[in-house]
């Protein structure tokens, strides 16, 4: 069981309280080259009033994308220090029940997240031409595309660490079941993205979009027993749509081959995806894994390793 490795470790629950805290630091911490360099452009005023995509007209497109990202950097560190020495767990026993990452996972899951968004962007482009402007300058996208791959990962990765492996586990070994760190793990993420500039220009309609994805991320994670599906497909989303298209309402804003000039305003049809392609995702992944028992690894109880008993230890010798 994916949750019950943190038996292994030191699991009582204000440690990961305290880790939660350490990691949000770490990443205040690795926010301060972004702070600079706003000072160092604009002057010491130049924060007041300032929000997520007024800083793309401060400094230029890539270096904002570039220091907006290595604050998940300094998150890494601050995940790596609060597993290693405050739960004394191997930082494996976080990710995976495997022997070993399954990288092939990982890239199945990136493939079929990059072919849906590339077919998609493509079709939205075709079809509605009007809304799509195509902005590729083959030296920006250069930058953006080293940036990108180099340090999108991190952050995506840094917020399944955190999410799909530190507060899954810690959840689950606080309620002892499954459903709990699944429903509190997925709104917590999705409430995460609530400042996001994108809430703003489309309304509130669009949290079911980042709490539906945050199910999905989850039920990956319970359901194959390790994170390596959640990674690769957060990371193909986040890599491929930096690369791809672009807007002026949203909280990446790249030098990327579309720019989405459409009207941002959003209604149900904007989350159907989350009801409709989500299932569809999980049944391809239910059918290659061979899936089984969504119950008890959805809602079951989360119980201690089972130590062995004297006669056990008899038998073995």
């Amino acid at each position: 069981m994916f949750i019950a490795q943190a038996y292994k470790s030191l699991n009582d629950f204000w440690r990961y309280l305290v880790g939660s805290m350490l990691i949000f630091f770490a990443s205040l911490i690795g926010q301060m080259p972004l702070v600079v360099a706003i000072i160092f452009k604009k002057g010491p005023n130049a924060l007041q009033g300032i929000d997520e995509t007024a800083i793309y007209s401060t400094l230029s497109k890539n270096l904002t994308f570039f220091l907006i990202l290595i604050s998940f950097v300094f998150a890494l560190g601050g995940i790596l220090f609060a597993v290693k020495f405050l739960h004394q767990q191997k930082f494996k026993d976080m990710v995976t029940t495997r022997p070993r990452f399954d990288w092939s996972r990982a890239w199945f899951a990136f493939v079929l997240v990059t072919l849906y968004t590339v077919i998609m962007t493509l079709a939205a482009y075709f079809y509605s031409p009007e809304d799509m402007l195509l902005t590729f300058d083959p030296v920006p996208f250069a930058i953006l595309f080293v940036i990108a791959i180099l340090l999108v990962p991190i952050q995506t990765s840094v917020e399944e660490f955190v999410f799909r492996g530190y507060l899954m586990q810690g959840f689950g070994i606080l309620a002892k079941n499954r459903w709990f760190p699944l429903v509190m793990t997925s709104v917590i993420f999705g409430g995460m993205h609530y400042f996001n500039p994108e809430i703003g220009a489309m309304g509130d309609i669009v949290m079911v979009f980042y709490i539906g994805t945050g199910f999905l991320l989850g039920i990956m994670t319970l359901m194959d027993e390790g994170m390596e599906l959640a990674l690769g497909f957060h990371a193909g989303n986040n890599l491929i749509t930096a690369l791809l298209v672009t807007a002026d309402w949203t909280a990446f804003q790249t030098d990327s081959i579309f720019k989405d000039i459409s009207d941002p305003r959003a209604d149900f049809t904007d989350v159907l995806p989350v009801f409709i392609i989500y299932p569809i995702f999980l049944g391809i992944l239910a059918y290659k894994y061979k899936w089984t028992g969504w119950k008890e690894k959805l809602f079951g109880p989360v119980e201690p390793p089972q130590q062995p008993s004297l006669e056990d230890h008899l038998a073995a010798d």
